[in-house]
């Protein structure tokens, strides 16, 4: 498991006072409101955590403005990064509910005992998410993320267990054939 999730990146400066647009990668952008820091990783993998002065929207971004960071060049060292928070401050999930970079890399099973591969993707289509799994053979198994098909999940463990609804495996093979 990992111990931060990211939560967006920075594309740009924006405005004269510090402020930079950011793209968020959250299903909940409302967090930004709450967030009392963020840890921000630079292109060149320099890091350092930043305090949270205010948060607002614009369109589909978060204009985000940092203590200490209070003119446009400040704000445009920062285009390009990473903004990251401790799993600690991440959004509290429901029943049910798995952050994607907990599920990427868990271990796929029918619920026969049968080995399918490992989850490589979540596709997030709207209606529901789609598990991408990989099997030895490389070939790509497409699972919705609905009660009918995931049985378990366990993410200590590393392990899902699936049931592939009838028709499924064949649908993706001639699909990634």
């Amino acid at each position: 498991m990992t111990d931060r999730f990211q939560i967006g990146a920075v594309s740009a400066a924006h405005g004269v006072r510090g402020e930079v647009k950011v793209f968020p990668m959250t299903d909940d952008p409302a967090r930004y409101k709450k967030l009392k820091q963020v840890i921000v990783q630079k292109k060149n993998g320099a890091e350092e955590t930043l305090a949270v002065e205010s948060a607002r929207f614009f369109k589909n971004m978060v204009l985000l403005k940092w203590k200490g960071i209070d003119n446009r060049d400040d704000a445009e060292r920062y285009r390009g990064s990473a903004l990251f928070v401790p799993r600690e401050d991440a959004v509290p999930l429901q029943e049910n509910e798995y952050f994607i970079a907990d599920l990427i890399g868990l271990s796929v099973f029918t619920e026969d005992g049968e080995a399918l591969g490992e989850l490589t993707d979540v596709l997030q289509t709207g209606a529901n998410d789609v598990y991408e799994v990989t099997t030895e053979k490389k070939k790509k198994i497409l699972i919705p993320a609905i009660r009918d098909c995931i049985l378990q999940v366990d993410v200590e463990a590393g392990r899902m267990e699936v049931h592939l609804l009838p028709g499924l495996a064949e649908l993706n093979e001639k699909e990634t054939s």
